[in-house]
């Protein structure tokens, strides 16, 4: 009897591990980096590891934005142990092709790069006044242009340390280049060289993404256009030499003269005979889209691409290597269809390909995979074997929702934290009457130390409150506010302690701080984009009405000489003060004898 059993066993065993996955033994339960964020894939990067040499910084990046216009960021500070959660701009087209994008100067202050999705002719931009630490961003900036923007891809190269390069989708809906000078003293950049179109091509839209070799080449790989509407729809492959100005192929020979014009490109026979170096992948039955491009640590391309049938409900994921005479391709998995809920949109939508820059052989991916709460996108590493073939190991299992757009964060070799995701319902990639758009959660491979939170611990009321707002001088403090409408309207007056106030812009509705008589604007108005969701899904270059929040928690936190101001739980203002606080007459609210941190900020917004 007992062989039967086990034989039983053993089929249960393999029956179990065919639908529901073996959790590995190293499984580590993924963390949430934030509640509500997303990003495309084309605007990059999106996430940022940053240590430099004598290890004073060691800090990661993470940027997203929400459904309601909040474009947002995260802080891992590694030397600390904390972590910031920051408001970089509230108020902002609802779309998560908005994504902001980060790049560390060579003066190691960090520059935050978004923009309008194809519909303004501008990117905006903050910077850190303080090396390394997004948590001291200083007042939003303008960088206009004589046309509409989207995914902006920054870099500094070591070649011209003196310049930014900026990539973007741009001139005639193609990818786009512009050399930009260093901040000036008062945080403006302006262009130098550019802005030029690097190619033309007989598609519509190229969707191209770019990554630098940190010398003196920008790596560009794109497609002829969006796969929507290009069949077949094929990939390209090219170096921006920044010391030419030239576009190259993969071998080095020069295709245009950047300043004299775009590179001409073509699915024809005949471009591929004319400039074999140039092309990756022509197929004649697969719409191609591409999700990264990177350098192998020998210097030789590869690009995450997918190819897509011509119904588009046939997925399939490759890792393209060029081997020093031809790109091989290798199929890793096969990718679904598309991975959202709304089954008559964007069927290109594939669940997300991310290649580990360390190791090029590693591929994350997002596909669909039965498990004990039914078929979900799970990410699993594809590992690309010496012999060719493919090992997979999963990287999250049993789900409960889609995860998707993984993502390798650059730099993040010696880091604990190095793959982050997007997991939850995705409907649209922008908020409308129509659809809610894009309603997920950022997680993370790594659970970051736990923060000490007590929300009672010196909270002041009657007597000892009245005391303490006595003081002729403050010491630490914390005051949380729930701001409460009236007729329609915030009061002019959010909260006051002494001689510390903070008061509302009447135009603007931008949080004002004022100590005695210096004053601190926000860059961040206190109003939601909801409004999009009483609006047809577009992008046409509007600014819908702003809408008030339906809660909204304003507190302030003083302590080492800093005044920290946050709005539903998110870093607005860092304002270092010389000028002593002084007690006096409190607003109503929640008054504690310590600086609360932002998690225990966070609590009370609940």
């Amino acid at each position: 009897m007992k062989k039967p059993i086990l034989l039983v066993l053993i089929c249960l065993l393999s029956l179990t591990t065919k639908i529901y996955g073996i959790v590995p033994s190293d499984y580590i339960k993924p963390s949430v980096v934030t509640p509500e964020g997303a990003w495309c894939w084309f605007a990059d990067p999106r996430a940022l590891h940053y240590e430099n040499a004598d290890g004073s910084i060691n800090s990661t990046y993470i940027g997203y934005i929400d459904v309601h216009g909040n474009v947002k960021a995260m802080q891992y500070d590694f030397n600390t142990g904390e972590q910031a959660e920051v408001l970089v701009r509230s108020y902002f087209q609802p779309d998560d092709h908005n994504n902001p994008t980060f790049l560390v100067l060579p003066d190691e202050r960090v520059m935050i790069f978004y923009s309008r999705h194809t519909d303004e002719p501008c990117f905006y931009y903050r910077l850190t006044e303080k090396k390394g630490d997004i948590t001291t961003l200083g007042e939003e900036k303008r960088l206009a242009t004589d046309h509409n923007t989207t995914y902006p891809s920054p870099f500094v190269l070591s070649d011209d340390p003196n310049h930014i390069y900026l990539c973007w989708r741009g001139i005639n809906w193609h990818p786009t280049i512009a050399q930009l000078s260093m901040p000036d003293a008062q945080g403006e950049i302006h262009f130098t060289w550019g802005p030029h179109q690097l190619v033309k091509s007989t598609g519509a839209r190229p969707y191209a993404k770019y990554q630098s070799n940190g010398k003196d080449k920008i790596l560009l790989a794109y497609t002829t256009g969006h796969p929507d509407n290009e069949m077949p729809n094929h990939l390209y492959f090219n170096y921006i030499n920044i010391n030419k100005k030239t576009v190259e192929d993969v071998a080095g020979n020069t295709l245009a003269d950047i300043s004299a014009g775009p590179h001409r490109v073509d699915k024809t026979p005949s471009y591929g005979e004319k400039y074999p170096k140039a092309v990756v992948d022509a197929p004649t039955q697969w719409r191609d889209w591409l999700w990264q491009v990177t350098a192998t640590p020998d210097g030789k391309p590869a690009i995450a691409m997918v190819r897509i049938n011509d119904a588009k409900n046939s997925h399939h994921y490759y890792l393209a290597q060029w081997d020093g005479n031809q790109w091989q391709k290798t199929f890793l998995a096969d990718a679904g269809a598309h991975f959202h809920q709304s089954p008559d949109i964007e069927k290109c939508y594939s669940g997300g390909m991310a290649i580990d820059p360390a190791n090029p052989k590693d591929i994350y991916c997002s596909v669909p995979v039965e498990g004990a709460n039914g078929k979900h996108y799970e990410i699993v590493k594809y590992s690309v074997q010496a012999d060719g073939s493919v090992k997979s190991t999963p990287v999250t299992v049993n789900s409960e929702k889609n995860n998707a757009r993984p993502y390798v964060i650059p730099g993040s070799e010696a880091s604990p934290l190095r793959l982050i995701w997007m997991h939850g319902d995705y409907y649209d990639w922008i908020v409308s009457r129509q659809r809610p758009g894009y309603p997920t959660a950022i997680w993370a491979d790594y659970i970051a130390p736990t923060v000490k939170t007590d929300t009672q611990k010196k909270l002041l009321a009657g007597k000892k409150r009245q005391s303490f707002a006595g003081k002729r001088k403050l010491g630490d403090f914390s005051l949380v506010v729930d701001v409460k409408q009236q007729d329609g309207a915030y009061p002019q007056t959010l909260l006051a302690i002494g001689n510390l106030s903070v008061a509302l812009e009447a135009e603007t509705l931008k949080p004002i701080v004022r100590v005695g008589q210096q004053t601190y604007k926000s860059s961040n108005r206190l109003v939601t984009a909801d409004s999009w969701l009483q609006q047809n899904r577009s992008t046409n270059g509007r600014w819908y009405k702003p809408s008030l929040h339906k809660k909204l928690s304003y507190a302030v936190v003083y302590g080492d000489n800093v005044i920290s101001t946050y709005v539903n739980g998110l870093l607005d203002q860092k304002i270092a003060i010389s000028e002593p606080l002084k007690g006096g007459n409190c607003s109503d609210g929640k008054l504690y004898k310590r600086a609360l941190n932002q998690q225990e900020i966070k609590l009370l917004v609940r």
